[in-house]
């Protein structure tokens, strides 16, 4: 330590002598860092880290996309690749590929935000009203005040009345809603309430293999027990309940199995469930006492003529009394998807059925300790949950851009499904639904040899290779969970046509050349 000074000093002396006060103030900082001689070790290492939190993997935006980010500044500073433009198809965000927002919620929750427009001719009645009645129900009448623990009053009655219209009559109670942080906040929250007991008793938690990670990874930082149910992919991604029946009995073997979970239309898989399909869970949930957890934010992503959205609350109550009145479920949805695809804005909610009436009060607890979701992003689930009505002056405009997006999106939902069944070793299931396919890759066992000589997944390998020759950030399947042995990537269908057919056709062409690479006497299976 004497030394490092007796260098300062000099350095000091050599440049000016008014730099003393400069040279004892690092002196200060080595001697409040070093003690006497000693490094402080800090308090928060790896080795100190929650474990739970190490546990904790999120393929959605994991190591590819941190490469593809990498490779994306490279571009911008100058650097080389055998591309231009790294296309970004490994997450669900409308917006950043380029969809354009629905007018009218904007003009809403601008209206909300600066109060002053309301007296602007630039924004129509309808807009208005809807801005003047949330503004009402905010306190001070400002979009920047805490709102309930439960959301606004008015706006969680506006989404009971949605989802009674949705279900054709079924009736909802709006001191069942809870708006949320996006559909992912009240999907941990209730997580949070069902997960308990030690050992055998451990909670334990039922997902669909393929499953959208947030639900392994928020099983994984509460310490719960990950139930694989496998979807059936030679069945369009179809639930089979013989295999809900498998996957419960085994893991009765080491935990107690509490809850199912369910995504409809499906993430990553894009398949629509049947009713029978829903049905069929629904009896298994009631027979088993198990708590239904029902995903449901692509609700209104259906591209398939012949089929439909089916909530798994009005299935319950067309099932009758004994179930409708008994079966616990939690429903979610998003400003994030569907047509208008306002990731940013983090609006959500939830309904749950037939909670324990002290334990609902503990939910309201738990979701105080947040103190309320974005009330912003409330107003834009208002908007969704309370469109503009055919007799309103914005309807015409908000039906033309709504129609426009969800039509172009079953365009691409099936050029896609197309094009990836024209390249040898790759089969896709219909793209029913949501916003992504999820189609299974022939992988040469060269190739699986390799990857695994390198610490990684085939599908990890394939993915890492895409990026790196053609700039297409996609995500491996094992980051969402697959039948051992097989492999298969998820892309979303969300770029514009015109970026999609090349994104698809260069990765036709690396398809091909990666198939010749490590060629073998195999023939890719389809």
């Amino acid at each position: 330590m004497s030394v490092l000074r007796f260098i300062l000093e000099k350095v000091c002396m050599v440049r000016n002598k008014q730099n003393i006060n400069y040279l004892n103030n690092i002196w200060q900082c080595i001697k409040q860092t070093h003690g006497n001689g000693k490094m402080r070790e800090k308090t928060l290492t790896m080795d100190t880290l929650n474990p739970q939190v190490k546990a904790v993997e999120y393929a959605v935006r994991g190591p590819i996309v941190t490469k593809a980010g990498d490779i994306e500044r490279g571009l911008q500073q100058g650097q080389k690749h055998p591309f231009t433009e790294v296309i970004k198809a490994n997450i669900g965000d409308s917006h950043a590929m380029g969809q354009k927002p629905i007018t009218f919620l904007r003009q809403v929750v601008a209206l909300c935000s600066f109060p002053e427009l309301l007296n602007s001719s630039s924004f129509p009645e309808d807009a208005k009203q809807r801005a003047r009645r949330i503004l009402q129900g905010c306190g001070g009448q400002s979009l920047g005040s805490y709102s309930a623990s439960q959301g606004v009053d008015c706006i969680r009655q506006d989404v009971a009345v949605y989802i009674e219209q949705r279900d054709k009559g079924v009736p909802a109670d709006w001191d069942n809603i809870y708006l949320t942080t996006g559909a992912s906040d009240g999907i941990v929250s209730i997580l949070k309430m069902l997960v308990s007991g030690q050992g055998r008793s451990r909670s334990g938690v039922m997902i669909p293999i393929p499953q959208y990670p947030l639900y392994s990874a928020a099983i994984s930082e509460l310490e719960a027990v990950q139930i694989n149910y496998y979807l059936d992919e030679d069945n369009c991604w179809a639930l089979d309940i013989n295999e809900l029946h498998r996957a419960y009995q085994a893991a009765k073997e080491h935990c107690h199995p509490r809850v199912i979970c369910i995504i409809n239309p499906g993430n990553p898989t894009g398949q629509v469930q049947s009713r029978k399909c829903i049905e069929d869970v629904l009896h298994f949930a009631y027979e088993e006492n198990l708590f239904v957890m029902s995903d449901e934010v692509y609700q209104d992503n259906v591209y398939s003529p012949d089929l439909q959205f089916h909530s798994f609350k009005k299935v319950l109550y067309e099932m009758g009394p004994e179930y409708f009145n008994t079966v616990e479920l939690a429903s979610f949805h998003s400003t994030s998807k569907g047509y208008s695809g306002e990731c940013g804005f983090r609006g959500g909610y939830m309904e749950v059925l037939n909670l324990d009436l002290e334990v609902k009060a503990q939910l309201v607890k738990l979701l105080s300790v947040r103190l309320c979701p974005p009330v912003s992003g409330q107003a834009a689930m208002d908007v969704i949950v309370n469109p503009p009505l055919p007799h309103e002056p914005s309807y015409l405009q908000f039906h033309k851009e709504k129609s426009a997006v969800l039509g172009a999106l079953a365009e691409k939902a099936q050029v896609t499904e197309q094009t990836l069944n024209t390249v040898p070793g790759i089969k896709c299931n219909p793209v029913q639904g949501a916003m992504y396919a999820f189609p299974r890759i022939f992988i040469p066992p060269r190739a699986v040899e390799e990857a695994k000589s390198l610490g990684m997944s085939p599908d990890m390998m394939y993915c890492l290779r895409l990026l790196e020759e053609t700039g297409i950030c996609l995500v491996p399947g094992s980051g969402f969970g697959q039948r051992e042995g097989t492999y298969h990537f998820r892309m979303t269908i969300l770029p514009t046509t015109e970026k999609l057919k090349v994104l698809l056709e260069k990765l036709r062409d690396f398809h091909i050349k990666f198939l010749k690479e490590y060629a073998s006497l195999e023939e890719p299976k389809r």
